[in-house]
């Protein structure tokens, strides 16, 4: 069983800039694919970022050049850089496993002031 556990969420003024931690348990993370979603108020979850086993990296649109994803597997973390951040970025923020089961976090709130 895997257990991920997000934190680093927060308030923050647009234009300024937040770091997401998440911690996984068990010895499969170093060979998973770890992902990023979020999801506001009234919309579906969304894919945020993804980064592979071998540190291949991947973006939805709407982050590119703000967000960053990273992961340290010594630490069985992977983290979420933002910068810029923007008002449509406020959203519940997932940490996601992609194994054979797909596992996911509690949340962390990230809320974004105009």
């Amino acid at each position: 069983q895997v257990q991920l556990v997000e934190s680093g969420g927060g308030l923050v003024q647009a234009g300024g800039s937040l770091r997401l931690s998440c911690v996984a348990s068990g010895s499969i993370f170093r060979t998973s694919i770890m992902r990023w979603y979020r999801q506001a108020p009234g919309e579906q979850r969304e894919f945020v970022a993804l980064i592979t086993s071998g540190g291949s990296t991947n973006y939805a649109d709407s982050v590119k050049g703000r967000f960053t994803i990273s992961r340290d597997n010594a630490k069985n973390s992977v983290y979420l850089q933002m910068n810029s951040l923007k008002s449509e970025d406020t959203a519940v923020y997932y940490c996601n496993l992609l194994s054979v089961t797909n596992y996911w976090g509690q949340g962390t709130q990230v809320t974004v002031s105009s």
